[in-house]
């Protein structure tokens, strides 16, 4: 039995790799999380993370593999320091849409989160 698809349109993916290389990048990503504001939702990845960011079966380049691996350790530092709920919904086949999902931000005002974020690396 084939599972429920998710309503998320192609609008709504923020492409990990543009025409012209990464699209989002670690700094790209830890500075959203540092202005989003409760609630609000970035797609950091489109496709099958563990496929796509192993070097023997994936179709990216060494470059685009080494990026993506960045970005979704950052977005793990960012779960653990309780900044975002990272889900994932399914696409199709083989095909899901990686999501960051921004919590309330923990620690006094003005706190940088994004360099709290870099230096956790």
């Amino acid at each position: 039995m084939m599972g429920r698809l998710s309503p998320i349109t192609e609008a709504e993916v923020v492409p990990i790799h543009g025409l012209n290389g990464p699209g989002l990048d670690e700094v790209g990503l830890c500075a959203w999380i540092a202005q989003a504001e409760p609630g609000e939702t970035l797609v950091y990845h489109r496709g099958f993370l563990a496929v796509d960011a192993t070097s023997v079966v994936s179709r990216l380049s060494s470059e685009q593999q080494r990026s993506l691996q960045r970005v979704a350790a950052a977005a793990m530092r960012a779960a653990d320091q309780g900044l975002v709920h990272l889900v994932q919904t399914r696409l199709g086949p083989d095909e899901f849409a990686y999501i960051a999902i921004a919590r309330p931000r923990p620690g006094p005002p003005g706190a940088s989160l994004s360099m709290r974020l870099l230096e956790a690396a």
